[in-house]
């Protein structure tokens, strides 16, 4: 029996953390679709099975409203916050003022990211670069991937030389081979509350509740705080 789950690539690795101890008790596994917010409330709305949905507490307040996700079954899993990252093993950057991080990404040869369009941490980004005055500069250089876990990952895998990330720091956390440099600096932070919901249309709903109670719960505290959500 598997648990059809629609979330926001920030709390992939939270949810495979914890995957394991939810089969254990409850002999169901799960199974689904991570990536940018936006296409996963697209995924819904298009009827894709779901039974539990992770995305913006913004989204979910939404789809609440909606129908789309049940009248209280919503949790918060914590906040996340976004920053830079590199290829571990390299030098990390001075980022920590709008010069440092503006010149440390005018000297990256390509820069990752998610989703410009659907993904919170990449909308924002854009607009960071574009704050700086660098994005017609950059857009040569700029690697865009449908979410923040599938950027890190090809960020991970390249030999190429200065080289620079950015996404949600649980994303970054939750990839081997990559490194988290800082946060972004505060005049440029981003913050995203996310949370938890049963699906309207869940097919077990119950199980599903139960998720959401062990994703949000103090069952997971630890695996949260490691990964980057802030209670």
């Amino acid at each position: 029996m598997e648990l059809q789950i629609l979330s926001a690539g920030a709390a992939k690795g939270l949810v495979y953390a914890m995957q394991q101890a939810f089969s254990r008790e409850t002999g169901v596994s799960i199974a689904g679709a991570y990536g940018a917010v936006g296409a996963m409330k697209e995924k819904l709305l298009a009827g894709e099975p779901c039974d539990v949905i992770i995305l913006t507490a913004a989204l979910i307040a939404e789809l609440t409203q909606s129908g789309h996700v049940v009248q209280g079954s919503a949790a918060p899993l914590g906040r996340v916050r976004t920053g830079i990252a590199v290829r571990s093993g390299t030098p990390l950057p001075d980022i920590s003022n709008r010069a440092a991080l503006k010149g440390n990404l005018l000297a990256a040869n390509g820069i990752y990211f998610p989703d410009p369009q659907r993904a919170t941490a990449g909308i924002h980004f854009v607009n960071v670069l574009k704050q700086l005055g660098i994005y017609d500069q950059l857009e040569s250089r700029l690697r865009p991937y449908p979410n923040g876990a599938i950027a890190m990952q090809q960020l991970a895998q390249s030999r190429e030389p200065r080289l620079i990330g950015c996404t949600q720091i649980t994303e970054i956390k939750y990839t081997s081979g990559v490194t988290l440099v800082d946060l972004l600096p505060t005049e440029f932070e981003l913050s995203t509350v996310y949370s938890a919901g049963v699906c309207g249309g869940a097919l077990q709903p119950a199980i599903a509740r139960r998720l959401v109670e062990l994703l949000t719960g103090p069952t997971s505290s630890a695996q949260r705080a490691a990964g980057g959500f802030e209670s």
